[in-house]
């Protein structure tokens, strides 16, 4: 950077140092085994985020009717508890032993059990055996997968009644049996209000402790309209509920299947949406904020039992990257990509009781000393957010608003500062963690512990401004 002095990258910590965190990730489809967890259980501690979230797997469960083993997710759980992480499980999808739908679905991937009396029992037999098996070591429990999507309650998706009905009666099931238990609600993909606002009428929401919803989109300024709405819901109905961001990612290559593959994503560009798209969560009122997922592998979503080619449809998704075989099961070495990077930078910044601030910084127009050289970023095109961290460190997070996905934006803008103390300034690249010390040419100090920072660096992902002492660093 122009005029910047690096002088070292963020310390990472390991989830098992982070005590507390918002930040989480996705390891999901072990139900169908697609990819080896021991390979990646390491590298996902190493990052720094503290939830995981898993999918529980009835089909692989029960495999004869009221019989259970939970072995293979023992070993999930138990894995991801050593390490420090936190594991929530989402409750999903269908048994082929009770329902004939999932016969033909691989995995049986979005079949749900309501179509009998007897699939409902069996269904919720399952639940709250598992709920009291993982007592003491799993207390968040989520009730499916986007049910609002055909390809996660099929033939159609959800009716919103008859999810709020099955909700509540999973919610209440578990409950009973674990009363600690903290029930997750929705994990709806659709932005419409119309479909919570439906199920809520239900009832449903006096069994849950959370709404939590999905947010694949290229415009992370949508996330902030979504909790919005989601929280006006639950206010009618006079619910105190949590808000959870469940999943939210982007691909590294254009090639691949599932959501927004239609972009011409790189590792870079799925690095900087990550990066926008997590910064913009945690600008908002959510809980915990899901980064979809872990690893690259089949979606698997449509798959049909005995046509592999249905199921071979390739997810760039992972903060790991893999190769696959052919019978889509991801192999390799589990590489590091960029994004790896740029959420164990978030993480390690993040880690704590950081607070949602309102930060003391303006925009200034016309402050440039050379008009003639590239004019400043507007204002009204760019995003910013404020935190502050357990030590009292301020950060002001800063962007310029963009699809993010093919561009590589460098550019300025010219920020007015207000602090109570004069404090140290630095400032942080999230992207690989690098901090730089910022010179007295790059500031003008006003007095009254007043700074103007005229013609300034702006990037089309968030840079951080850090008044304050920062956490530990790596000297170069």
């Amino acid at each position: 950077m122009v005029k910047l002095q690096k002088i070292g990258k963020l310390a990472p910590k390991s989830a098992a140092e982070v005590p507390f965190s918002r930040l989480g990730i996705g390891f999901e489809k072990l139900d169908r085994a697609v990819f080896d967890p021991e390979k990646a259980y390491d590298k996902l501690g190493d990052i720094g985020v503290k939830w995981v979230r898993i999918q529980s797997g009835w089909q692989r469960t029960e495999r004869e009717k009221g019989v259970y083993d939970f072995a293979w997710l023992d070993s999930i759980v138990d894995n991801l508890i050593s390490r420090g992480l936190v594991p929530w499980v989402c409750l999903c999808y269908g048994n082929e032993i009770y329902t004939e739908l999932a016969k033909a679905s691989f995995g049986a991937v979005g079949c749900p059990p309501v179509h009998s009396e007897a699939e409902l029992a069996a269904w919720l037999n399952y639940v709250t055996a598992l709920a009291v098996h993982l007592r003491g070591r799993v207390r968040h429990f989520e009730v499916w997968n986007e049910p609002d999507g055909n390809w996660s309650w099929k033939p159609n998706g959800a009716n919103a009644t008859e999810l709020g009905n099955f909700t509540k009666a999973t919610a209440k099931a578990i409950k009973a049996a674990v009363p600690e238990a903290y029930m997750i609600g929705g994990a709806f993909w659709d932005h419409r209000a119309s479909f919570c606002n439906e199920a809520l009428q239900t009832g449903m929401g006096e069994y849950l402790d959370a709404i939590s919803f999905h947010a694949y989109t290229l415009y992370e300024t949508d996330i902030p309209e979504r909790v919005r709405s989601i929280r006006g819901i639950l206010d009618q109905y006079d619910l105190k509920l949590d808000i959870i961001q469940g999943e939210s990612g982007a691909q590294s290559s254009p090639f691949g299947n599932g959501a927004l593959r239609q972009a011409d994503w790189s590792p870079y560009s799925q690095a900087k949406t990550l990066l926008r798209h997590l910064v913009t969560d945690l600008s908002t009122e959510v809980k915990l904020a899901s980064y979809f997922s872990c690893m690259d592998m089949i979606e698997a979503l449509r798959g049909k039992v005995g046509d592999k080619s249905s199921y071979l449809d390739y997810g760039y998704f992972g903060v790991l990257g893999a190769d696959f075989d052919e019978n889509g099961f991801s192999t390799g070495s589990y590489d590091k990509k960029p994004a790896y990077f740029a959420l164990q930078s978030l993480a390690t910044l993040f880690a704590g009781d950081v607070k949602r601030v309102n930060p003391p910084v303006t925009f200034l127009r016309g402050a440039a000393e050379k008009p003639w050289m590239v004019r400043d970023v507007d204002f009204s095109e760019c995003i910013t957010a404020g935190f502050r961290l357990e030590n009292g460190t301020l950060l002001y997070a800063y962007w310029k608003d963009s699809e993010g996905t093919t561009n590589d934006f460098h550019g300025t803008v010219s920020l007015s500062v207000g602090l109570k103390e004069d404090l140290p300034v630095h400032l942080i690249d999230p992207m690989d963690g690098s901090v730089y010390a910022i010179s007295e040419d790059d500031y003008r100090n006003l007095g009254h512990h007043n700074y103007e920072f005229p013609r300034f660096v702006i990037r089309d992902y968030p840079l951080f401004l850090a008044f304050g002492e920062l956490p530990a660093l790596v000297k170069e």
